[in-house]
């Protein structure tokens, strides 16, 4: 009888069933996503068909039921001859009770797609992704939300994209700056930051704070370049090619999204988060209150510098002449 094989401890399996089953649950849900890139790929005239119609490729055996149902209680009501004259509802009436009872869900906007997507492909917790899901976010990304955003960008990447991101305090802008010339209202409850930036002041003095470098300071983000692993063979390059790098900023929870810039490094890795975000990054991706929470970020692909910082309006509702309308 022949010598069984040495086992190592790289041959073992040593993840709870629980994380065998996670692995599995993300496999599947990725598997689902590249089968719908597929079938918009190879029929992008179905798929566009589809779109209009406000029918999800995943609920397409749902939706012939609901027509063939649909049919079915039509042709009753022609074939019988009431004896009292049939009253329907408005057409407003139909869809105030369609959205009453939940029944809405083909109508649905880009980011609710982008949500439900990320619900679909991306794994319970934050951590690092493969680059088959962050190839994935990528075409989703572009297709749904029209921002060219990568992973990987000239060679760089981040220690992780799908992070926690936390409120940052505002940046002194060029020397003498206050706190009350950054706006008005909640965005300044986190005050101004004791220090500066990881670039120092935007400007040499107030006259020269262009519009742009207002920009740059309003919508500005942290991340975590520090720890990039080589980070002090390569920091003197590194630094110029993080300067104020356009990322894209998407809330994992609701879907919203926002272009920053980087200008500042961190957070210190003792604090849990992985990226950070101004007053007014962070008050559009989740509101006033909004101080912690799980975000993919993306390098945005823009040489010709033509996409702008702020929020992503992405969320126009098909068929809104419908809803509220008179008749």
């Amino acid at each position: 009888m022949g010598k069984l094989p040495t086992q190592t401890y790289q041959d073992i399996d040593l993840r709870t069933p629980a994380e065998l089953s996670e692995h599995l649950r993300n496999k599947l849900k990725l598997k689902n996503l590249q089968a719908k890139e597929a079938f918009k790929k190879k029929h992008p005239h179905a798929d566009k068909f589809l779109q209009e119609k406000g029918v999800e490729l995943a609920n397409i055996r749902t939706h012939s039921a609901k027509l063939l149902g649909t049919g079915a209680l039509a042709a009753g009501l022609l074939l019988n001859n009431p004896s009292q004259p049939l009253t329907f509802p408005s057409p407003n009436q139909i869809v105030a009770n369609i959205i009453g009872q939940g029944q809405l869900s083909s109508l649905i906007t880009p980011q609710e797609q982008v949500l439900g997507a990320l619900k679909q492909i991306l794994p319970e917790k934050p951590q690092p992704l493969d680059r088959t899901t962050e190839k994935a976010l990528e075409n989703l990304f572009k297709n749904e939300i029209g921002i060219p955003a990568k992973a990987t960008l000239e060679g760089e990447h981040l220690n992780t994209t799908y992070g926690l991101i936390g409120a940052e305090q505002h940046l002194y802008r060029y020397p003498g700056d206050t706190l009350a010339q950054h706006g008005s209202g909640a965005v300044l409850d986190e005050g101004i930051a004791p220090g500066l930036g990881a670039w120092g002041y935007f400007a040499y003095s107030k006259d020269k704070l262009t519009p742009d470098l207002e920009e740059d300071e309003k919508w500005y983000a942290v991340v975590q370049t520090l720890y990039l692993p080589n980070w002090n063979q390569r920091a003197r390059y590194l630094i110029g090619w993080y300067k104020y790098r356009k990322v894209l900023i998407v809330n994992t929870v609701n879907g919203k999204a926002v272009v920053a810039d980087v200008a500042d490094a961190g957070p210190a890795a003792w604090t849990g988060k992985q990226f950070g975000g101004s007053p007014e990054v962070m008050n559009y991706l989740g509101g006033p209150r909004y101080k912690k929470g799980p975000v993919i970020v993306f390098f945005v692909d823009d040489p010709e510098n033509k996409i702008p910082l702020g929020p992503v309006d992405y969320s126009t509702i098909k068929l809104p002449q419908v809803v509220g309308q008179a008749i």
